[in-house]
């Protein structure tokens, strides 16, 4: 009786301790299970935290290629108004959109990597990727606007090259004119005179002698038949003397008496242009000295 009640003691016994060790197994490895869910949990969090920080800079950075963007206002005043582009403008709104393509370029790199990093770590979440479908959807369309907006610079290249030529052309157009006209005016005021001696002026056939009876009485006559070299020329326009070394002069030519006065200064007579548009009417002087 003793010996049945013992082994039924024991019995209890080694079941009780088997029960305590499920028990225990059981609690280690659902303790566990909570701690790897905790961690998985945590872990998560923050990947999703991380993801969606980087969704939120990425989403900024491609808010960034505005329409308020300064190039973007340049360039769309110079394609709608009569706004003259300068090479400068283009440059610098070359500059800008190579910018604004290389920060494109960089935020499509960025979504590829937190597509693959998200795909890696298993993470899946609807509203991430609902996000991250948007910006790749807004990333096209900012390609899209960058891609016009070097078009319009292309535009702007060959309004400056355009720019450029007009300005060369009407350069030239004003420096043939200017030398046209200098030339003109040096034409209308420039008159040719010879100063000389009786038999100087009349060796050089700009004079004859005429008329008189065995030589007396013979006068002196402008012949009209000048070669252009022995005469010198004077801008009336911007010189008003003509210079000889002799004490007395005779005006042959026909210029109106009152557009010259004959001056002796010193030991010398010169002639002063006092009306230089009277004066030229007569395109040669020839002044006799004596």
């Amino acid at each position: 009786m003793r010996k049945s009640v013992l082994y039924a003691l024991i019995a209890a016994i080694v079941v009780l301790v088997g029960l305590a060790v499920v028990l225990l197994i059981g609690y280690q490895r659902k303790s566990s299970d909570y701690a790897n869910m905790k961690t998985a949990e945590e872990t998560s969090r923050a990947g999703y935290a991380e993801a969606f920080n980087a969704i939120t800079e990425i989403q900024d950075s491609l808010n960034a290629i505005a329409t308020g963007d300064s190039a973007v206002r340049m360039l769309s005043a110079g394609s709608q108004s009569e706004l003259k582009v300068t090479e400068a403008m283009r440059r610098d709104a070359l500059e800008r959109v190579s910018l604004l393509n290389a920060s494109l370029q960089r935020n499509k790199e960025r979504i590829r990597r937190l597509e693959a990093g998200l795909k890696k770590s298993g993470l899946q979440v609807a509203s991430l990727e609902r996000m991250i479908s948007d910006l790749k959807e807004q990333t096209l369309q900012k390609e899209t606007f960058i891609a016009q907006l070097s078009g319009r610079v292309d535009s702007l290249q060959t309004q400056v090259t355009g720019l450029q030529t007009e300005v060369q052309q009407s350069q030239e157009t004003i420096r043939v004119r200017e030398e046209s006209l200098e030339e003109r005016r040096t034409e209308l005021a420039t008159v040719y005179y010879v100063v000389g001696s009786k038999s100087e002026l009349l060796k050089m056939g700009v004079i004859s002698s005429k008329g008189g009876l065995l030589g007396i009485g013979r006068t002196l006559a402008v012949t009209g038949s000048y070669e252009e070299g022995l005469f010198s020329s004077i801008d009336t326009d911007r010189e008003t003397v003509v210079p000889t070394t002799a004490q007395k002069v005779q005006v042959l030519t026909g210029q109106p008496v009152s557009s010259y006065e004959l001056r002796l200064g010193g030991d010398h007579m010169d002639l002063h242009i006092l009306d230089a548009k009277e004066f030229r009417k007569v395109r040669h002087l020839i002044l006799m000295t004596r």
